[in-house]
């Protein structure tokens, strides 16, 4: 070792005999803790948006003057003094010291600068999403607004929020469903609030478990406001945790929690909407809407049946079905799960995923108690609406019932999307494309909404439309059933047919895959393929698919047999046929002597539908 020590080796001990590595370390961890305050003050005080910034322009600047204040002077007990000359071979031991005595103050030296860093980071983090442009716009997402309403394009409504999936913190994995349930009671229960543009659940629960940024998931639904959470639960014990935050800085406006037993739960949610609409400052209209108070045992009993019932399997749908009951059975004037339970079965009986005429009759009984309990409980009159469309063929009897539905609640998504449909059966169909269009932009990443538009698009020969909300549609779910059989139909239209023949190919439902391929065979002149085709869905799929051969058919120019599969769907109730007078698959065969008297039949000439008085009043827009 030489005699004299290296200069970068004195330099260093300078440093740590000056008590430098020591104020590095200090006033990193003292700046970092003065940074999040300051963040938490801003927020709280509502103090400029220059306040954070200075704070940490002067915690950086202040920095290098601390070091050199350090170098410079030491506090001893008598005050502040020039910090002097190191005595003979004070540095040679610091320098020749063992390391363990070395390194720890240049380390905590290191962790002093990284807090710092790491504080100034987060800081211009949070200015950078507060400066994010309302209309930023993700690739996932970009056909989905550009089918929304041209407001989109200016950013989202002040008073617009999505209701996020609230966080399990059970120690039960099983109680998920119980966190899922009660953010979906907080979006239904703003949802009542005629001034708050409430996201709806397929698209704000299309988020639950994906590690996205609140900016961007608020961006994708194109909202101003987001309310997240958590619950959990422990017995008879429930802690609720609810934040709202203003989507675009990231920054919370209000957070509370909750400890309460189930029988407060309710209580709870009336109040956490209470504070969101009072944050917000959106206008009450008359009573504040409020949660109905029922049993706790039936409440989670009835979530947990809710919860299995969107996973649309014949499997869960039963499940969920025993459940609804076992709540009914606790609480028989449970209202919302006989509704529930009427769901269940409609769906059972419109997706072959149970016996027609029974499910169809269960699905009544249960919707009809449900307006036995409450007379105004609108989504029980909006599930008779729909056995009157796709059962009965009764579009008179479901005008009432919708028309009744919309009166008590004219914002529900729900009941919306089930007029709309209603509309287009009536042949209305550029009014029922003005219901899905205000639908989009407040349930934006939803495929089927998408999907329901691309078929109304495609009746009203708005093909251009139609292929750029299958487009959509495809984007969000890849697998969308029908969609590819769709995007093919609507290529062969535009003049395309090799193509649409491989745009049907990548039907993955193959009912629908065989649909395609038969009609668009057909049109390209390839008749052994087309027959081919048909022959195998009618082997496969003759019961449940009678309408949609006969269409086939009539595409074919085939009219006698088109007519014989009309009179199958007729006698198996098939739900297609509640499409006949408004659909344009059958313009074929219409100039046939037996088509006018069918549709007479069925009260499906456009004199009859004309006559059914039916109009959806939309919400005025934002």
């Amino acid at each position: 070792m030489p005699d004299q020590p290296a200069g970068y080796q004195r330099f260093f001990a300078e440093l740590k005999r000056r008590r430098v590595f020591r104020v590095m370390a200090v006033y990193g961890a003292a700046a970092f803790v003065v940074l999040q305050v300051a963040d938490i003050l801003q927020d709280g005080l509502r103090l400029p948006e220059s306040f954070l910034p200075f704070i940490t322009a002067t915690a950086l600047l202040g920095f290098p003057v601390a070091i050199a204040l350090a170098w410079a002077f030491d506090l001893t007990p008598d005050g502040m003094q020039r910090t002097g000359e190191a005595a003979p071979g004070e540095l040679t031991e610091i320098i020749e010291a063992p390391a363990s005595k070395r390194w720890p103050a240049g380390l905590l030296a290191l962790v002093g600068m990284v807090a710092l860093l790491a504080g100034a980071w987060y800081v211009g983090r949070q200015s950078a999403a507060a400066e994010l442009p309302a209309d930023a716009d993700s690739a996932r997402v970009e056909g989905a607004r550009a089918d929304a309403d041209p407001a989109a394009e200016t950013g989202p409504a002040p008073e617009s929020i999505a209701v996020l999936p609230f966080v399990n913190m059970s120690s039960d994995p099983e109680q998920e469903y119980f966190a899922d349930g009660i953010s979906e009671e907080l979006l239904n229960l703003l949802a009542q609030i005629p001034d708050l543009q409430v996201t709806s659940r397929s698209s704000a629960f299309s988020f639950k478990d994906k590690d996205l940024e609140i900016p961007e998931i608020a961006t994708q639904l194109n909202v101003a406001h987001v309310l997240e959470g958590s619950v959990r639960k422990s017995g008879e014990q429930v802690r609720i945790t609810a934040q709202l935050i203003d989507a675009r800085s990231d920054k919370h406006l209000w957070s509370k929690s909750w400890d309460r037993t189930l029988d407060d739960i309710f209580a709870v949610q009336d109040e956490i909407a209470a504070e969101v609409a009072e944050q917000l400052q959106v206008e009450l209209l008359g009573v504040h809407p409020a949660v109905r108070a029922v049993d706790p045992e039936a409440y989670a009993l009835f979530l947990q049946a809710r919860q299995l019932a969107y996973q649309f399997t014949r499997e869960s749908l039963d499940r969920s079905n025993e459940l609804y009951r076992a709540a009914l059975e606790i609480d028989p004037d449970y209202a919302a799960a006989w509704a529930g339970l009427s769901a269940n079965y409609g769906n059972q009986a419109a997706y072959d995923l149970g016996p027609l005429v029974e499910s169809n009759r269960l699905a009544r009984e249960a919707a009809n108690r449900a307006l036995e309990i409450d007379p105004e409980f609108a989504p029980a009159l909006a599930g008779l609406g729909a056995i009157e469309i796709w059962y009965d063929l009764d579009f008179g009897a479901a005008a009432e019932h919708y028309s009744r539905a919309l009166a008590l609640d004219p914002i529900n998504p729900e009941i919306l999307l089930g007029a709309a449909l209603l509309t287009e059966v009536l042949g209305r169909g550029p009014e029922a494309i003005e219901v899905y269009e205000y639908l989009i932009p407040r349930d934006p990443i939803n495929p089927s909404l998408h999907s329901a538009i691309a078929f109304a698009y495609w009746n009203s020969s708005r093909s251009e439309d139609a292929l750029e909300s299958v487009r959509t549609t495809l984007s969000l779910s890849p697998n969308y059933i029908s969609s590819h059989y769709l995007g093919g139909g609507v290529i062969a239209d535009l003049g395309d047919p090799e193509g649409a023949l491989a745009e049907t190919m990548q039907e993955p439902y193959e009912p629908y895959r065989l649909l395609g391929l038969s009609r668009i065979h057909n049109s390209m002149g390839h008749a052994a393929e087309s027959d081919s085709a048909l022959q195998e869905l009618i082997d496969k799929y003759s019961d449940g698919w009678a309408y949609n051969i006969a269409y086939t058919y009539a595409m074919r120019g085939e009219a006698d047999s088109a007519f014989e599969w009309l009179d199958r769907a007729i006698e198996n109730r098939d739900a297609g046929l509640a499409q006949l007078g408004s659909t344009t698959v059958f313009s074929n065969v219409e100039d046939d002597p037996r088509w006018r008297p069918l549709l007479e039949s069925l009260g499906m000439t456009p004199e009859q539908l004309a006559a059914i008085e039916f109009e959806v009043e939309l919400p005025e827009r934002r």
